[in-house]
C-alpha cells in the first residue's frame, strides 16, 4: 500500500501539504474496523477510510484514519464487516422497476393456473373496462405446461373467460412478448387475418384464432390501445405517475446496495423529469442514461441531451440504446442456425440492419456511445460487423469508443476475440445465466450452449471488458443474486451450468463496480474507493469475498452510502 501521507497530499486539494508537514482536515465521516475492499490494486483492502465533502478523503489503517477524526466527525464502526464500493447496475430499466412494483408481479408464479387466479382476484377489485396489467410470467419456469398451449406458451380462452369485460395485458418476464385476453385483442381489432408485423409474430391456435401471445414488435399491435388510454391523462397526472415510479425505483435500488444505475433506453421527456427530481432532491441514486429515441429525433436533438455529471455526478446522458433481436425465452433471439426445439425459426431481427447502421453513424459523429441489445449469436455477429464498419469511417474519433453489446448472451466462438479487438464492452447479466439455464440446452442443443452461452470466462481471458447487471425488472435488481450467479453458475436445483465459465469473486466484484464505471467513461469518479473519488459505499452482513457459497445467499445490505451520506439503513 502506498504511504498514507503521500497519498492524501497527491490526491486531495483539501489538504495543505508541504514537504515536511501535513495539515489534516477533519473528516465528515470515518468508517473503521472493517474489511474494506477498495477495488483499487494500489490500495487493496484496508481497515478504515475517511470521507470529506462527499468524496473519499483517505484510506488506510484504523490508526492512520484517527488523524482525520474531529469533534464533528461521524464514525461508523464496521465491527469486522465487509464494505465495498457501491454496486453499479450495468444494464436495467429504472422507471420500469417502479412501474412493475405497481402492477401484478408474476415472476414467482408456479404455473398458468396461478396466473389465472391472480387475474381473477384483480378483476374482482376492478371496474368493468379497467385494464388488468402484469409482468413477469415465464412459461419455461412453470411446473406444468398449460393446457391448450401453443409452442409451450399459454392460450387465452381460460383467462378470457374470467375477464370478459376487462382487457388484460401480461408482459413476459423477458419483456419481449406479451399475453392479451380476448377483450384486449377485440379492442385492438385483432383477428385471425391480422398479419405479423416486421420483427414480430402473432401466435395462433390450431383453429387459426390468435392465441393471445404476441412476440416482439407484435405486442405493440395491442399494447397501443392501453397506451392510448394512458395518453388521455392530464399532463399533471402523467407526471405524477412517472415521478411515483422513479421514486419507487430509487428506494428499491438503494435498499439493494445499488448506488449507480445504467438505464437502458429512456425518452427525452423522462430524462427531463429525472433532472427536475435531482434538482429538487427527490432522487439519491446516480443515473447514467442511454437515449431510446428514434433516429429522426436523435438527428435533430441529440447534442441538446449530452449531459455529463449533472448535480454532482447524479445524472449523465452520453449513450444511445437500440435492440437488434428478442429474447431466448420467447424464441426471439436471432441465431445463425434454427432453434433445436423449433427448427422452423432462427428468431427475429427486430430493428433492421439499415436502421441500426444509421444509428451507429449518429453515435460515431457525435461522440455518443452505442449500446445494442443482442442476445442470439447472429445478432451479436451483425452488431459487431456494424461497429467495425462504422467506427473505421471515423478515424478522427480515435479508438476508445467503448461501444457496448447489451446482454451478449450467446456468441459464436469466432466472435469472442472480436470484443477485445474492437474495444467493445460485453455488458452482461450474471443472473440471466442461472435464470435461463434450464431452457438453454433445449433451445440450442449442447454444442451451442457449451461454446457460446454466457461465456464470461472466455471473454475475460480474451481481454474483453465484461460488466454485470440485472436487466431489472426482468430480474430482481438485487446485485447480490447476480454476484452469486457469476461466481457459482449454480441453478436452483443445485446443478452447475458449465462451471468453467465462472468468474472469480474479485472479478465478479469488479464487474459490478469499476468495470461498469469504465463502461460508462466514469472510472475517474466512481467504481472504486480511491481517494478523490465519490464516496459511494455499501456495508454488507457477510464477507462476500471469503464466505461459503451458501452464505452468499444469506448476505444482506446493511447500509448504503451515496456521496458520504447514508441513504439506506437496514432495520
Amino acid at each position: 500500500m502506498r504511504a498514507f501521507s503521500l497519498l492524501t497530499c497527491l490526491v486531495l486539494p483539501l489538504l495543505a501539504c508541504h514537504s515536511t508537514e501535513i495539515t489534516y482536515v477533519e473528516a465528515d465521516l470515518v468508517l473503521r474496523g472493517g474489511r474494506i475492499a477498495t477495488v483499487d490494486s494500489e490500495f487493496g483492502e484496508v481497515e478504515a477510510l475517511a470521507i470529506s465533502a462527499g468524496r473519499v478523503q483517505a484510506v488506510g489503517s484504523n490508526s492512520e484514519m484517527a488523524a482525520f477524526i474531529g469533534a464533528n466527525t461521524e464514525i461508523i464502526e464496521l465491527d469486522g464487516r465487509r464494505a465495498i464500493p457501491g454496486f453499479i447496475d450495468g444494464h436495467a430499466h429504472f422507471s420500469g422497476i417502479g412501474a412493475s412494483m405497481q402492477i401484478l408481479d408474476l415472476r414467482s408464479v408456479a404455473n398458468w393456473d396461478e396466473v389465472i387466479e391472480m387475474v381473477a382476484r384483480a378483476v374482482r377489485n376492478a371496474e368493468p373496462g379497467d385494464w388488468i396489467v402484469g409482468r413477469g410470467w415465464h412459461q419455461e419456469k412453470w411446473d406444468a405446461t398449460p393446457a391448450d398451449h401453443v409452442g409451450g406458451f399459454p392460450s387465452h380462452p381460460a383467462l378470457s373467460a374470467i375477464s370478459p369485460d376487462n382487457p388484460v395485458s401480461l408482459r413476459h418476464a423477458s419483456g419481449h412478448a406479451s399475453f392479451f385476453n380476448a377483450r384486449a385483442m377485440q379492442l385492438a381489432g385483432i383477428t385471425s387475418a391480422t398479419p405479423d408485423p416486421t420483427g414480430g409474430e402473432i401466435l395462433h391456435l390450431p383453429s387459426g384464432e390468435p392465441s393471445g401471445v404476441f412476440s416482439e414488435t407484435a405486442s405493440g399491435l395491442v399494447s397501443r390501445v392501453y397506451s392510448e388510454q394512458l395518453s388521455k391523462r392530464t399532463p399533471a397526472e402523467a407526471e405524477a405517475a412517472l415521478r411515483r415510479s422513479l421514486q419507487l425505483a430509487d428506494r428499491e435500488c438503494l435498499a439493494k446496495g445499488v448506488t449507480s444505475f445504467q438505464d437502458a433506453g429512456t425518452s427525452f421527456a423522462t430524462i427531463e423529469t429525472m433532472r427536475a427530481m435531482f434538482d429538487e432532491g427527490e432522487l439519491d441514486i446516480r443515473l447514467w442514461v442511454m437515449l431510446g429515441e428514434d433516429n429522426e429525433a436523435l438527428s435533430e436533438h441529440i447534442q441538446e441531451w449530452r449531459i455529463d455529471g449533472y448535480a454532482d455526478h447524479h445524472l449523465s446522458v452520453r449513450a444511445i440504446k437500440r435492440v437488434m433481436d428478442g429474447a431466448l425465452g420467447s424464441r426471439g433471439a436471432w441465431f445463425h442456425e434454427p432453434y433445436t426445439d423449433m427448427p422452423s425459426t432462427t428468431g427475429l431481427n427486430t430493428t433492421s440492419l439499415k436502421e441500426l447502421e444509421a444509428t451507429a453513424h449518429i453515435a460515431a459523429a457525435t461522440g455518443f456511445q452505442l449500446c445494442v441489445h443482442a442476445i442470439g449469436d447472429r445478432a451479436n455477429t451483425e452488431t459487431l460487423d456494424i461497429y467495425e464498419r462504422v467506427l473505421a469511417a471515423y478515424p478522427e474519433r480515435g479508438t476508445d469508443h467503448r461501444w457496448r453489446i447489451e446482454h451478449a448472451q450467446h456468441l459464436s466462438p469466432a466472435d469472442i476475440p472480436r470484443f477485445a479487438r474492437l474495444g467493445v464492452v460485453a455488458s452482461m447479466q450474471g443472473v440471466h445465466c442461472t435464470s435461463d439455464a434450464p431452457f438453454v440446452i433445449p433451445r440450442l442443443g449442447e454444442e451451442r450452449a457449451e461454446s457460446g452461452a454466457y461465456v464470461w470466462r472466455s471473454l475475460i481471458d480474451a481481454g474483453a471488458l465484461v460488466t454485470n447487471g440485472t436487466d431489472a425488472p426482468v430480474e430482481d435488481v438485487d446485485p447480490l443474486a447476480g454476484f452469486y450467479s457469476s461466481v457459482t453458475r449454480r441453478l436452483a436445483n443445485g446443478e452447475l451450468f458449465y462451471p468453467d465459465q465462472r468468474m472469480a469473486r474479485r472479478e465478479a466484484l469488479e464487474s459490478y463496480t469499476i468495470h461498469n464505471a469504465r463502461a460508462a467513461f466514469e472510472e475517474d469518479v466512481k467504481g472504486s474507493l480511491t481517494p478523490g473519488k465519490l464516496a459511494d459505499i455499501v456495508i454488507l452482513s457477510h464477507d462476500i469475498l471469503n464466505v461459503s457459497d451458501e452464505e452468499l445467499l444469506e448476505t444482506k445490505v446493511l447500509r448504503t452510502i451515496v456521496g458520504g451520506r447514508t441513504v439506506y439503513q437496514a432495520d
